[in-house]
């Protein structure tokens, strides 16, 4: 870095872009420098939202983000830009462990992240609803008890204070509102299980799976290597549920003719709403795929759809 007494541009908007900097390079600053910053930092509040999203962007993309993002914290910006992620520095997820505060676990997952935009912003604001839910337990555990619904309602004043579009804010959320569930997966899911969490994530798996991937910051190689075989076990199943659907489709064929004829109906919009609602019942586990159309029947029959 070069010694200049002003290495930054003027003004709030020089903060930022020297904050870019570090993170594309990995620069080492000295604190007289930082100091000077922290000066100046009440003033980053008056810049536009898409400017100050736009360099956030660029520091949590860079090479060196968890630099960048130290020194934004360090030079008071992340308490003026991002408040609700300042409030996470030194707050402990371990009774009695400094060093496992989720501003460093938060760090080092964006740095694993998938270098996409809105990947990096939902592993950068993922624990935001810790802070809110840390439930110390008389046995010395932590819980965070419903921390990922917190933090996801937590994203939408900061999705709209940031500038983000609808579409963006809605993935960001649901990223951050489900991040737990991917490592969350046991051997001894059921297929329904695992066809409706695939169901429900759609076209957001991919970036689930990433940011899932990156939330494993432990130091021990175990605890890695396992969570990871957990998730490609998670991913072998979806697959292999995906091409079995393709080949045998989840519901039998002819189930439209069984709905009409023992109900009565002419061929309409109605006997596809009835086989549609069999369908979501396999989804959510209410009914076993692949059975004989008299099954699905027997469940529309129970359920009163027709008195």
């Amino acid at each position: 870095m070069q010694d200049e007494s002003r290495p930054f541009g003027a003004g709030a908007d020089g903060i930022l872009e020297f904050a870019g900097r570090i993170a594309a390079v990995g620069l080492s600053v000295p604190p007289e420098i930082t100091a000077v910053a922290k000066t100046g930092a009440p003033q980053l509040a008056k810049l536009p939202p898409a400017r100050v999203r736009q360099t956030l962007e660029q520091v949590i993309l860079g090479p060196s983000a968890a630099q960048g993002l130290q020194w934004l914290h360090d030079a008071g910006a992340l308490a003026v830009l991002l408040p609700e992620l300042e409030a996470t520095v030194d707050f402990s997820q371990e009774a009695g462990r400094r060093h496992k505060d989720v501003w460093e676990h938060t760090k080092q997952v964006v740095l694993q992240a998938p270098a996409e935009p809105l990947v990096r912003w939902a592993a950068l604001l993922h624990d935001v609803g810790k802070v809110s839910t840390r439930v110390l337990l008389p046995d010395g555990r932590v819980t965070f008890h419903r921390h990922a619904e917190v933090g996801a309602r937590m994203f939408g004043p900061i999705g709209r204070r940031l500038g983000f579009d609808r579409p963006e804010r809605h993935r960001i959320h649901d990223l951050i509102l489900h991040h737990l569930r991917a490592n969350a997966y046991e051997p001894a899911w059921t297929d329904a299980a695992v066809r409706r969490f695939d169901h429900e994530m759609g076209d957001l798996l991919d970036a689930l799976v990433g940011l899932s991937r990156a939330d494993v910051t432990s130091a021990r190689p175990g605890r890695k290597q396992e969570a990871a075989r957990n998730i490609e076990a998670l991913l072998q199943r979806i697959m292999a549920i995906r091409e079995l659907d393709a080949r045998v489709p989840p519901l039998p064929p002819g189930l439209g003719n069984a709905i009409m004829e023992a109900f009565s109906l002419p061929p309409s919009r109605r006997v596809g709403e009835l086989r549609k609602m069999c369908e979501d019942a396999i989804f959510e586990g209410a009914l076993v795929e692949r059975q004989a159309s008299e099954y699905y029947v027997d469940y529309l029959r129970k359920a009163g759809i027709f008195g």
